[in-house]
């Protein structure tokens, strides 16, 4: 399994104590020492959808201006936006197998 985000996050910090106390194995991979490719991003997109991989509740997203804001309008400009911002990007991605979530939900992932 691994883990994508962001050290600073508080969903990342509390998703991976979360795997941590029940001893899960995932290897954590950081967004800013090692951004996704468009590649990573196209499959994301596919497993979730571009507009749940695409943050738009964050400061990463408030931070925009409002023409960049505008012109996501499809999965190509989002995908083309976080390769160019990985921190707007909703975490964690977490990929397990074949499968990709985004964000914590302890109440999903006990399943």
């Amino acid at each position: 399994m691994r883990v994508y985000g962001i050290v600073n996050c508080d969903t990342v910090r509390k998703a991976r104590a979360w795997l941590d106390a029940r001893g899960a194995a995932y290897e954590f991979v950081d967004f800013r020492k090692a951004p996704p490719s468009p590649g990573d991003l196209a499959r994301w997109s596919r497993a979730v959808g571009w507009e749940a991989l695409l943050n738009r509740r964050g400061t990463s997203w408030r931070a925009l201006d409002d023409a960049t804001k505008a012109a996501v309008v499809d999965e190509a400009s989002a995908i083309a936006l976080m390769a160019r911002v990985p921190t707007l990007i909703k975490r964690p991605v977490v990929e397990r197998g074949r499968t990709v979530t985004t964000g914590f939900a302890p109440e999903r992932w006990g399943a």
